[in-house]
């Protein structure tokens, strides 16, 4: 009990340390910077991955530079929708911050237009022509009332903050499209925790029977790298997805939980 306890009790104290955006012009067609420098406030142990107006630390997954349907708008990032489904943008893809985490404390904020789908990865690798979600957990990004989505699956374990397809967000308390939402990711010891608009909505353990029993029983179950997510070093990228749909994500910010 002590475990869960001191997991509820660290995501919980991720709410006093989400901080509003800046508002900044917009930027299309940004290169990744050589340097994955960000700022980090030394007294809380706060990294903030994103400065909300260019794509520093970023770069596109299995490539060096990102991919031009990623652009900043408004001091948020934002993945054009192509309309043709996952990666179906001229130059789009899923794009990640060039540094892998072990145990950590991830929050952010998004919002999707009407129809939208993303999603958040974390323990993400990179395999030379795989996708990113081969290998990674995705904290699920949607449009609850408009995308088909969210009635596929089971119990509703492809709607918003959901471990995809895998274990449903409870209660779902997503807001509409077109309006922000607060989200949250902790990885500690191999428990995960999901959060969304200030509650807790999923929890379950990485490496043990029970999550090779669930990985085994679903459409990843022919995936090593899903079920052994983060590698051998249990570490891994933080990844942005490209579903084809507009997106904006800001206000991302990690800890790193020693």
């Amino acid at each position: 009990m002590k475990k869960v306890f001191l997991v509820i009790g660290i995501l919980t104290m991720s709410a006093l340390f989400l901080a509003s955006c800046n508002s900044n012009k917009q930027s299309k067609g940004e290169s990744a910077t050589d340097s994955t420098e960000v700022v980090a406030d030394t007294l809380s142990g706060w990294i903030e991955m994103f400065n909300g107006k260019d794509f520093t630390g970023w770069r596109g997954h299995n490539r060096t530079d990102v991919p031009k349907a990623w652009t900043i708008e408004d001091g948020a990032i934002k993945i054009n929708g192509s309309g043709m489904g996952e990666a179906g943008a001229q130059d789009g893809g899923d794009i990640i911050f060039d540094r892998k985490f072990k145990d950590f404390e991830l929050t952010f904020e998004w919002k999707v237009s009407e129809g939208g789908n993303s999603g958040v990865f974390y323990l993400a690798q990179e395999v030379e022509g795989k996708p990113i979600y081969e290998s990674s957990p995705e904290y699920q990004i949607l449009d609850n009332v408009k995308h088909p989505d969210a009635k596929l699956g089971k119990n509703g374990n492809r709607q918003s903050a959901s471990l995809y397809d895998l274990v449903p967000a409870v209660p779902q308390n997503s807001k509409p499209a077109g309006e922000w939402n607060t989200g949250g990711i902790l990885v500690y010891q191999g428990t995960v925790v999901h959060s969304q608009n200030g509650e807790n909505v999923v929890e379950y353990h990485l490496w043990t029977d029970d999550w090779k029993n669930m990985v085994g029983g679903s459409k990843f179950k022919d995936w090593p790298n899903f079920l052994n997510a983060g590698g051998d070093a249990h570490e891994g990228y933080i990844g942005l997805q490209d579903h084809g749909n507009d997106v904006w994500f800001r206000n991302i910010k990690i800890k790193v939980l020693d």
